[in-house]
């Protein structure tokens, strides 16, 4: 094990002292000459102050916080570990013989679903925690360890201090796509050939549990481009709680006309030169989706009563499998929606028949956002027999409520002219909710807490805020809901990591802060831009960021101007976070003159 060390004493580096308070102030002196924006900055990665830990989780026995990070300061990142009762920091997983996931040895399907994800990071991109053996287990406890699923295959890493050793391999031609670990860590499920196979931990034995796909046009378990590109679903298959069934998609592109790409400039010709996607163009067919659910060992198929992508199907409302999710009861609940995002269905279904019944409608004139705050209910009170939390936004703005069992609405759980934008996390016993919403202004993000139960007959009492500091907080919520990493950024502040006790938001203690004083920041002339609020016509609050040319080198206004609006749902341009302060582009151009105009709805939905 070697402990996590920064390259330079003035790089980043987790400590542990009280963390600086935001500034007013800019990064660099843009009235001195002597600094200049050079252009290639524009496509450089990581950007300034994002070499942050990403991936952050709790171990399942809350010892660990384990994340991604590269200590110096390159997309090449590792699994290192944070042990809260030594303060000891260390190196837990690192590819062997210096390989991991690059460009050069990525699988087609792979490298399609890091450019649907955008994801560009390499050596480790995604980790695992395995789940303890359950205490009435007759096999002594696991020790802690990390699934790592990398091109060569899939690796098992005892964060003890042992070798990875690698469990799965990968065959030329026949990766591994998209492994992930059952609920109760005794199997490993992955999609090989177009087919579901799992992945016995134990023994060793692996059973394909899906057939007939390969060769017909379809694929099982995995998810499709639309899925993927337009509304956020990257898997295909879904681990019942109990690790007894798996749900996966079939989807059927076999009447899809396919769409060549050719690469230009490619000394190569043919299948080397060009690629065949089976493409969706506007207005034509979808593909083919429907949804089935197989033991986990092996056996007959069960499929749900469902079919997307038939316009002729069901009204024709069931047009894309949007999300898939289990419930306590190993019911299985599906959300699809209509071809033009105004109607959404929650479908649950029986798993021993395949039939289904109707939990909930929602529908809007304009557009339904997708979202993941669809939450089961596992425990049963007298007052409240089981059910779900959901978010909607019938006001015109997110919020969570309260469905029993059937669907039935029993109340609101927030309200107000703000939104919900994540759960983060839900304590049945202590009857509380947590999640992070624009409570105190659209621009920002912060943690809240609110009762998870509230009694109807009273007025809503207001979510609790347990974050603080102007900007955006992300948050992860520990098992036993006594403690949340934040991660903390400002249009001033660079993103930093806290751990924060989940009672009242208090500082424990701080993991990590980049100082504004690395080399790289002090070449680049990067001012936080002007944060400015107009009315439109209707009185609707809009909020834009100006990155104002330097006067003095300049001349007074007007300058030339580039406008950058986003016209489509779920993407909120201008708000108080760094990467805004960091949009290289934008900085470029104001480094050359030109005034740049970021415009976004503000204290509107996504809509």
């Amino acid at each position: 094990m070697q402990a996590l060390r920064a390259a330079d004493e003035e790089d980043s580096k987790f400590a542990h002292k009280k963390p600086r308070r935001d500034e007013e102030m800019p990064l660099t002196d843009a009235n001195d000459d002597s600094f200049f924006f050079p252009v290639e900055e524009i496509v450089q990665y990581p950007l300034p102050g994002y070499v942050a830990p990403s991936s952050i989780s709790f171990s399942p026995d809350n010892r660990l916080i384990s994340y991604l990070f590269s200590p110096d300061g390159t997309l090449y990142r590792k699994v290192y570990a944070f042990d809260l009762v030594s303060r000891r920091q260390d190196l837990i997983f690192s590819p062997p013989d210096g390989g991991g996931l690059d460009e050069s040895n990525l699988s087609a399907e792979e490298k399609l679903r890091r450019e649907r994800s955008r994801e560009r990071g390499l050596g480790v991109t995604r980790y695992e925690w395995r789940a303890r053996s359950p205490s009435s287990s007759c096999f002594p406890p696991r020790k802690p360890t990390i699934m790592v699923p990398l091109p060569a295959g899939v690796y098992l890493q005892d964060v003890c201090g042992s070798e990875p050793e690698l469990k799965l391999q990968s065959v030329a031609g026949s990766p591994v796509i998209d492994p992930h670990l059952s609920p109760d860590g005794s199997m490993l499920a992955f999609v090989r050939d177009d087919e579901l196979h799992v992945f016995n931990l134990s023994d060793g034995e692996t059973k394909q549990v899906t057939i007939g796909a390969k060769g017909n046009g379809k694929t099982h378990a995995l998810a499709e481009y639309i899925a993927q590109e337009e509304m956020d679903r990257k898997t295909g298959f879904w681990w019942s709680p109990d690790s007894k069934y798996i749900a996966f998609s079939e989807v059927d592109s076999s009447e899809i006309p396919l769409f060549r790409i050719m690469h230009q400039g490619k000394n190569s010709v043919g299948s080397d030169a060009q690629e065949d996607h089976a493409y969706p163009f506007a207005g034509a067919a979808n593909a083919k989706v429907r949804l089935g659910v197989v033991p986990a060992f092996g056996g007959e198929v069960t499929w749900m009563d469902l079919l997307c992508g038939v316009p002729n199907q069901n009204n024709g409302d069931e047009e894309y499998l949007a999300r898939v999710n289990w419930m306590p009861d190993n019911s299985l609940t599906a959300q699809v929606i209509n071809r033009s995002h105004s109607k959404l269905k929650i479908l649950k279904f029986d798993i021993r028949t395949g039939q289904r019944e109707v939990l909930l409608i929602e529908e809007q004139d304009i557009w339904i956002t997708l979202h993941d705050c669809f939450t089961p209910l596992d425990k049963r009170r007298k007052e409240f027999p089981g059910g779900f939390i959901w978010a909607s936004d019938k006001t015109g703005f997110r919020h969570l409520y309260l469905h029993d069992r059937t669907g039935a609405l029993v109340g609101p759980i927030t309200q107000g002219d703000w939104m919900v934008e994540h759960i983060a996390g839900v304590n049945e016993n202590a009857g509380l909710v947590y999640f992070t919403g624009t409570m105190d202004g659209p621009l920002e993000t912060n943690l809240y807490c609110a009762n998870l139960f509230p009694d109807h007959n009273l007025p809503l009492q207001p979510p609790r805020r347990l974050t603080h500091g102007n900007g955006r907080h992300a948050a992860i919520l520990d098992h036993q809901m006594q403690r949340f990493i934040d991660v903390h950024d400002s249009l001033n502040t660079p993103p930093k990591v806290l751990l924060c006790s989940l009672h009242d938001g208090s500082i424990i203690m701080p993991l990590y802060e980049q100082q504004l004083t690395i080399p790289r920041f002090k070449k680049l002339p990067l001012l936080s831009p002007e944060i400015v609020q107009i009315s439109a016509k209707d009185g609707t609050a809009l909020y834009g960021a100006l990155y104002k040319p330097d006067a003095k080198k300049f001349g007074p206004p007007p300058y030339k101007t580039l406008i950058s609006v986003y016209g489509g749902p779920s993407v909120q341009l201008v708000c108080d976070s760094w990467i805004n302060t960091v949009d290289m582009r934008a900085q470029y151009l104001r480094n050359k003159g030109i005034l740049v105009w970021k415009i976004t709805e503000g204290l509107q939905d996504e809509d």
